[in-house]
């Protein structure tokens, strides 16, 4: 029986981290927009100012899989939230119950420090993740949709030409 177990990432960890984010651009069909190096994912978890936290898994003392998450608000609700940017579990490691189990540390560290709510996004093409997320749960919202301001339109938009 395999030996799983997680806990907060670690500087150590953020080569191992960065590796997995290049496999997951690569399911997702995304690679060609990963500009990420192991020095910002670094400086983004460890340092000065951290933008996020990231929990990882090991299975038999090899980091398997990790969970990148950072805080975000409800005006609703008037409490933070946990959002979850991203989940991956090596190939060879799935099926094994280790997402079930990142999932239910992330919403343990939802719950203890007060978070109204535990968001994530998946895409509409990924059935397996859909139906994943639906058993433990989550309600995919139809919907909502996602926008997004990158590069030169974000640009633009702050310069006031949009």
């Amino acid at each position: 029986m395999t030996a799983f177990t997680i806990r907060p990432a670690q500087p150590t960890d953020v080569a191992h981290i960065h590796a997995m984010i290049i496999e997951l651009a690569v399911f997702e069909k995304l690679e060609h927009l990963v500009v990420a190096t192991e020095a910002l994912l670094d400086d983004a978890l460890f340092g000065a100012r951290p933008s996020c936290e990231a929990i990882v898994g090991e299975a038999d003392g090899e980091v398997v899989t990790f969970a990148l998450y950072f805080h975000n608000f409800s005006t609703f609700l008037t409490k933070k939230g946990l959002y979850l940017e991203d989940l991956y579990v090596k190939q060879a490691q799935r099926g094994k119950g280790f997402g079930r189990q990142m999932l239910v540390a992330l919403a343990r560290i939802a719950t203890e420090r007060g978070c109204g709510r535990f968001e994530w996004s998946v895409l509409d093409w990924n059935a397996p993740a859909i139906a994943f997320y639906q058993g433990v749960g989550a309600d995919v919202m139809p919907e909502w949709r996602i926008c997004r301001v990158a590069g030169d339109a974000l640009t633009a938009l702050a310069s006031g030409e949009r």
